[in-house]
C-alpha cells in the first residue's frame, strides 16, 4: 500500500520525493525485467526512463482498484518495449527510396523466369488434388479451414495433402 500512497502524492502535488522513491525501488527492476525479456541493455534503459517519465506524466490514470502499482508499472513497460521494437523495425522515411527503382541484374531476371518455369512445371505436375488444394491456399489466398468448407473435405485431409504437395516442390525445386 506504500506505492498507491506514493502513487497519490504524485497525482496530487506533484510530490518529487514519492517520485524519487518510486524511482529508486522500480527503476532497476523495470531495467531488469526488459533485459530478461530480450531486450538490449540500450533499449532497457531508453524504454525504462520513459516507463518513469510516464508514470510522472500519468500517474493520474493509476487505479488501484484495477491492479497494483507494480502490474501498472511493468505494463507501461511491456508496452512501451513493444512500441520502440516496432519503431526500429519500421524504416524512417529518410531510409525509403524515392523516384524509380534501378533496372534488375538481366542475370537475375533470367534466373526469376527459369525458377517460375521450373515451379509452374513442378505444380504441374502434382495430382490433381494435391495441386488444386495448392492453388487455393496460396493463389486463393484461402485459409485451410475455407478450403475444407468449400470441398467439404475434412481439415486434416486438407493440411496433409498441402503438406505433401509443399515437400515434393520443395524437392524438386532443390
Amino acid at each position: 500500500m506504500i506505492w498507491v500512497a506514493q502513487l497519490a502524492a504524485i497525482r496530487d502535488k506533484q510530490d518529487e520525493q514519492a517520485f524519487a522513491e518510486v524511482f529508486q525501488h522500480f527503476a532497476p527492476r523495470v531495467k531488469g525485467f526488459l533485459i530478461k525479456s530480450g531486450a538490449s541493455a540500450e533499449l532497457a534503459e531508453e524504454c525504462t526512463q520513459d516507463v518513469m517519465a510516464t508514470l510522472w506524466r500519468k500517474a493520474h490514470m493509476f487505479d488501484p482498484a484495477r491492479a497494483s502499482v507494480s502490474t501498472w508499472i511493468f505494463t507501461i513497460a511491456r508496452n512501451r518495449k513493444i512500441d520502440l521494437l516496432r519503431k526500429q523495425r519500421r524504416p524512417e522515411p529518410e531510409d525509403l527510396t524515392w523516384g524509380p527503382e534501378a533496372e534488375p541484374d538481366q542475370e537475375d531476371v533470367l534466373a526469376l523466369q527459369q525458377d517460375t518455369e521450373r515451379l509452374g512445371a513442378a505444380l504441374a505436375a502434382l495430382p490433381d488434388k494435391q495441386r488444386n488444394l495448392i492453388e487455393r491456399a496460396y493463389f486463393g489466398d484461402l485459409t485451410h479451414s475455407e478450403i475444407a468448407q468449400e470441398t467439404g473435405l475434412p481439415l486434416g485431409t486438407i493440411k496433409s495433402r498441402i503438406r505433401l504437395a509443399l515437400d515434393r516442390l520443395r524437392h524438386t525445386m532443390k
